[in-house]
């Protein structure tokens, strides 16, 4: 994992995040900035999914727990393509909502993984 790479991924998950809830709340529907907003969160990850893997071939390696590292990956991964799913079958306020929780809870993740990946001994 890069930091200044994680810095990123999180404040952009927290803005796109807090954004969908707060024009949920205000009653808008999943529109295009709200999807993409989500997809641009899942961009970021697969982005970590290739620095990950390529990482520990030039000496950046985790010091924490690998399996717990990859699972969180995984995990984070699929989030998003299942709320953007939600919000373009299920169109009402409460799709909006889903998706800044999704953004959210990718942010909290990512911030996991870096501690995983930087702070921990094994």
């Amino acid at each position: 994992m890069v930091e200044w790479f994680v810095g990123v991924q999180v404040v952009i998950a927290v803005l796109a995040g807090t954004a969908a809830i707060v024009v949920g709340l205000a009653g808008v529907k999943p529109n295009d900035y709200t999807l993409g907003a989500t997809l641009l969160v899942e961009a970021l990850l697969v982005v970590q999914l290739v620095m990950a893997i390529i990482a520990p071939a030039f000496g950046n390696v985790a010091t924490g727990s690998g399996l717990e590292f990859w699972i969180y990956l995984v995990s984070a991964i699929l989030i998003p393509p299942a709320a953007v799913m939600w919000g373009l079958i299920e169109r009402n306020r409460w799709s909006s909502v889903v998706l800044g929780v999704a953004c959210l809870s990718i942010a909290v993740m990512v911030y996991r993984m870096s501690q995983i990946w930087f702070v921990q001994l094994a």
